[in-house]
């Protein structure tokens, strides 16, 4: 791979809605870098996006970004749906380092088109986990990983409750067809942290789930949104861990949106990180500080660290200043100064745990991610 020789790097964008905007807004904090052509079929979303990118151009498509001459990598930040057949166009013009936004794609076929076309795509590709960046939920990942106030981790558990789906141009999140399912598109961050966590593989999964409120009086032409509002999920891994995810969309009236603890033979440790301080309302103050709280068995007596976000990270996006770290990481990849820490592979055995999850919701059945149709290793040819 080439990599930049005057260590700036020139983005291309394709698709600039609400995400891509965020990225747009990170990409303006880090030295050396630019945005120089945008592709955005919407009218209000290019211009709202030239807006915070002054200097970069519209295109008129896709392979007008990746065939660029001042291009030297690109993020996808599409919808869902748009990714595979995006990558796939990417690999035959010009593969270039590629930062692609979740879920890597929404269909088990896809997942297996891109496995395949992963293995022979000579650039990078970085599946935006940013969950993993959040400086509280990195602060509990250390903790995992050093096992010095908890032993091994036995159970970990992560609690979502957040807000609905919000709006996106021709509401192409309320159905399943175009997400992949809620359990792909929101919570395939969280099936991520949990094989990042455990260092694990996962064997087994079963999902309960419903809609209960949220859509149900909405009306499109493709019908009653159908995407789940609510469910739990747990996940056996082949370490012996056990992991369950908590999703509720009808809660954003919670003091933090995601509770995330982990429990060992010598103690438990928990973050708690709030959710967007644009939905935090003034008349309580100041919106609660992300925190990580150690609770030993021996002697007993929890300690509560407080894990502030730079502000103007943290005013950059609606994910806990997650976005710019993200981007710092993958900004030294391009420029030759880093390695990949979230790999295609990656992002597709989140989808993949994800998928089963929605089957296990509709059939009530646990499923197998060791054989059939969901095996992991089937999809990432793993030894």
């Amino acid at each position: 791979m080439n990599h930049p020789t005057n260590q700036s790097v020139r983005y291309g964008i394709i698709g600039c809605g609400m995400m891509g905007q965020e990225h747009l807004r990170n990409i303006a904090l880090l030295p050396g870098a630019s945005v120089s052509c945008i592709f955005e079929p919407d009218d209000d979303m290019a211009t709202s996006s030239l807006g915070l990118a002054p200097g970069a151009r519209r295109a008129g498509s896709l392979a007008e970004v990746v065939s660029a001459a001042d291009v030297d990598c690109l993020l996808i930040a599409s919808p869902n749906f748009c990714h595979a057949e995006q990558l796939r166009e990417i690999a035959a013009l010009r593969p270039l380092p590629v930062l692609l936004e979740k879920p890597a794609c929404t269909s088990l076929a896809d997942a297996r088109a891109l496995a395949e076309l992963g293995r022979h795509y000579p650039a990078p590709i970085w599946v935006a986990m940013e969950y993993r960046y959040m400086p509280p939920v990195a602060r509990l990942t250390e903790e995992v990983h050093s096992a010095q106030n908890t032993g091994p981790v036995t159970l970990l558990s992560i609690r979502e409750h957040r807000f609905p789906f919000l709006v996106k141009v021709g509401d192409w999140n309320r159905f399943n067809r175009y997400t992949g399912g809620t359990l792909v598109e929101k919570c395939c961050h969280f099936f991520d942290l949990m094989r990042h966590m455990t260092r694990s593989e996962p064997v087994r999964i079963y999902a309960s789930a419903s809609v209960a409120h949220n859509h149900l009086d909405e009306r499109y032409a493709d019908g009653t949104p159908d995407i789940l509002d609510n469910a739990y999920v747990v996940v056996d891994f082949a370490s012996g861990q056990r992991a369950l995810l908590e999703l509720c969309m009808f809660a954003e009236g919670a003091r933090y949106q995601e509770e995330i603890s982990v429990v060992g033979p010598l103690g438990k440790v928990e973050c708690f990180v709030p959710g967007p301080g644009r939905f935090w309302p003034e008349h309580l103050g100041e919106p609660p500080v992300p925190k990580v709280v150690i609770s030993p068995r021996h002697p007993k007596g929890p300690r509560e660290l407080d894990v502030p976000v730079d502000p103007t990270a943290l005013a950059a996006g609606d994910h806990n200043g997650s976005t710019f770290y993200q981007h710092q990481r993958f900004n030294a990849v391009v420029r030759g100064q880093g390695q990949v820490e979230v790999g295609l592979g990656d992002g597709l055995a989140a989808v993949l745990m994800g998928l089963a999850a929605q089957e296990s919701a509709r059939t009530g059945q646990a499923i197998s991610l060791r054989e059939g149709d969901f095996s992991l290793k089937g999809l990432l040819h793993q030894d």
